[in-house]
């Protein structure tokens, strides 16, 4: 009874840590970095709003986004809990998963998982009130689905949180999505300027490999850990060298134009 405990703790923190890692990844989707570019002390000024009234509207509704897509996950998660499969099946179904989203992330083969390509509809800023294209924004980022999907750790967060087969472990896993992915817009808190705006740009341009290398180790240390937890250690060793392999050898391409990068900013 105790080791079930310690699997089942194990995969809602392997759901967890996907949701972080994952959520900080699509910092760098377009629609996150507009945002960053937009929903900025220098955008709200211009546009005769307060930066903090905005931002707290847009953190408002990234969490209450996540909490939307984790109310689709939890009928998943009630699922697999009546189905009252043992531990080490779900992490070994966890391990299939994570090497699918790996794979994709990589791009090995040519493979791909189908991604979003929704951009938000920058045209609310000048058609409605703070709160609502801040909340309309962050509702649509917190999702997870409704705009771009940068890294395939989207959906193996979806699959890892029906996995822990706990309805409400599934709900708090995807709202953190939300919530994490609502915090990133603090890192314009400074951008009082154009400069400090192309400042914040340039250096989210530098730090985009170690992003995306970063979602693949998480990846690649999710499926180790699963499968060994399943089925072994040896495998796991094997995968976790595998995974290092990939992540030093493999430069994911980025998945965002550098046009799309910076999105003006429009006088009030």
């Amino acid at each position: 009874m105790r080791n079930i405990r310690a699997m089942s703790t194990l995969l809602l923190v392997l759901a967890a840590t996907v949701a972080v890692a994952a959520a900080a990844r699509s910092t760098w989707s377009p629609c996150g970095l507009s945002m960053l570019s937009t929903i900025t002390p220098l955008g709200e000024q211009a546009r005769g709003n307060r930066y903090a009234t905005s931002v707290a509207w847009f953190v408002t509704g990234a969490v209450l986004g996540g909490a939307t897509l984790g109310l689709l996950v939890v009928p998943l998660a009630a699922g697999v809990g009546a189905l009252d499969l043992p531990a080490e099946t779900r992490l070994g179904v966890a391990a299939v998963l994570a090497a699918v989203t790996l794979a994709s992330d990589l791009a090995l083969g040519g493979f791909r998982l189908p991604a979003h390509t929704r951009q938000v509809n920058e045209t609310w800023l000048d058609q409605f009130r703070s709160w609502v294209y801040a909340g309309g924004f962050g509702w649509q980022i917190g999702v997870g689905l409704a705009t771009y999907v940068t890294t395939s750790a989207v959906y193996l967060m979806i699959a890892l949180a029906a996995l822990t087969a706990s309805p409400w472990a599934a709900l708090a896993v995807v709202t953190g999505f939300g919530l994490v992915r609502g915090l990133a817009i603090l890192l314009g808190v400074r951008l009082t300027t154009p400069e400090r705006m192309v400042a914040l740009h340039r250096r989210l341009e530098h730090a985009l490999p170690a992003a995306q290398r970063g979602i693949v180790a998480t990846q690649a240390a999710v499926l180790a850990v699963a499968a060994g937890a399943a089925v072994g250690p040896v495998p796991a060793v094997a995968l976790a060298l595998a995974g290092a392999l990939a992540v030093v050898a493999r430069r994911p391409r980025p998945a965002v134009p550098p046009q799309a990068r910076v999105a003006p900013v429009r006088p009030a």
